[in-house]
């Protein structure tokens, strides 16, 4: 959420700003509202400022003198329960506009209207060159035995599977070796719950807007999180930090749920774009400092390049553009890993930059060494989210009769095997 001061100083920047990012809000009613209820208020001021020193006028006046100003007493009350009554009115709007006024972009976010338009930063890797017809990861996986889609639709509808064998095996030896690596690098890891209440996702800023793409419990008022983004970021909403607690840095292993609304006809083959995943979050908790938050943001960036550079996938980091910028992200790296069935990069990795735009939504602060609260910086990116992961891994690491290789530093995980092969 935008500092309403802010966005009253300039609103052409907040104006511009929610253009780039294609977010039809308006800015010119916020402000009249806001303009309106600071009337209001200062006239609330002033009728309790009267109804105080006409009580006490009342408290020392004589029988006689007193019915004028009981009388006078009452119509100011009846003025400000009127006055009040547009507050009550007015406040829900207001409240509700706050919500939707995205961040503009940092100046070194290139402008454009889609993902056609992120800007390359680099590549690393190099890309292999098949000397026969490569199979994609579905075909692999049912050679192989260990990727079952047809049973996976029968029994929870489309974008659904079963991994199975050494499918299950790989794929939880990529999450335990991402979660080592964080851990590692001094990340702190967390199981989170996956039901969230309404004032976690509205604090991390997927409501409103992302509703649609939520599972949403409607009798428990809950809803099942798309990324441990939401529970590791919220899991400090509403307190107030120590300065020396700063930057917190956590690593959240969890099951993600998407509804994928508005996807239909879209990477809708294999496991690509699905309902169920695991994925393992990196969250940053750090100072109000602008310039810690960029390092911090090539930190986690470097964390993930990490991760790949490890499975030996070839990938490209992107600079994402202004209209493929969700609302409360200042700036985005995607980190895009080749997948030969696609035969182009697919998005593995998001890693956001906030400010201080969540923290404003959850009230979460942390107390500076002048004594003044101020908001913190937040700050996320994914380490690994699989099944999606699978597609470069198989794809990449296969073999011409069909059998594919485990990834080197993934072997310890699976018990030391160094190739799957169909039984």
């Amino acid at each position: 959420m935008i500092d309403i001061k802010l966005i009253r100083e300039n609103p052409t920047l907040y104006k511009d700003g929610a253009k780039a990012k294609r977010f039809d809000v308006d800015i010119d009613r916020l402000l009249e509202i806001d303009s309106q209820l600071a009337v209001f208020r200062q006239q609330l001021q002033d009728y309790a400022t009267e109804k105080n020193l006409l009580g006490k006028s009342v408290a020392n006046a004589s029988a006689q003198d007193k019915k004028p100003l009981l009388e006078k007493l009452a119509d100011i009350k009846k003025d400000e329960s009127e006055i009040n009554e547009k507050v009550k009115f007015l406040q829900p709007e207001f409240d509700a506009m706050m919500l939707t006024i995205p961040q503009p972009a940092a100046p070194e976010v290139p402008l454009g209207k889609d993902d056609t338009e992120n800007v390359e930063l680099r590549k690393w890797g190099k890309i292999r060159d098949f000397d026969f017809e490569p199979k994609d990861h579905i075909a692999l996986g049912t050679l192989l035995d260990i990727i079952d889609v047809e049973r996976g639709v029968k029994l929870a509808g489309t974008r659904n599977y079963f991994l199975k064998g050494d499918g299950a095996l790989l794929h939880w030896a990529i999450l335990r070796f991402a979660l080592d690596t964080m851990v590692s690098r001094g990340y702190v890891p967390m199981a989170v719950p996956l039901l969230m209440r309404d004032e976690a996702m509205r604090g991390t800023a997927y409501f409103p807007g992302g509703e649609d793409q939520a599972y949403r419990m409607e009798k428990d008022e809950l809803n099942l999180a798309g990324t441990a983004e939401v529970p590791v970021t919220a899991y400090h909403m509403g307190e107030i930090l120590k300065q020396e607690q700063l930057p917190l840095k956590y690593c959240g292993l969890s099951t993600c749920f998407r509804r994928e609304a508005g996807a239909a006809g879209k990477d809708t083959y294999g496991l690509y774009r699905i309902h169920q995943f695991d994925k393992v979050e990196q969250v940053v908790i750090c100072e109000n400092d602008q310039e810690k938050s960029k390092q911090y943001h090539q930190e986690i960036l470097a964390n993930s390049e990490a991760v790949l550079q490890a499975l030996e996938l070839p990938y490209r980091v992107v600079n994402v553009c202004t209209g493929d910028l969700g609302r409360g992200q200042i700036q985005k790296f995607d980190i895009e890993t080749w997948m030969p069935s696609r035969k182009s990069f697919g998005e593995t990795h998001s890693a956001s930059r906030f400010y201080d735009f969540q923290a404003r939504r959850m009230n979460l602060r942390y107390k500076a060494e002048n004594g003044k609260n101020l908001f913190c910086h937040t700050l996320n990116n994914t380490v690994i989210a699989s099944p999606r992961v699978l597609i470069p891994v198989l794809e990449l690491y296969q073999n011409k009769d069909g059998s594919v290789n485990v990834p080197k530093v993934l072997q310890p995980y699976m018990g030391g095997k160094e190739i799957i092969t169909a039984r």
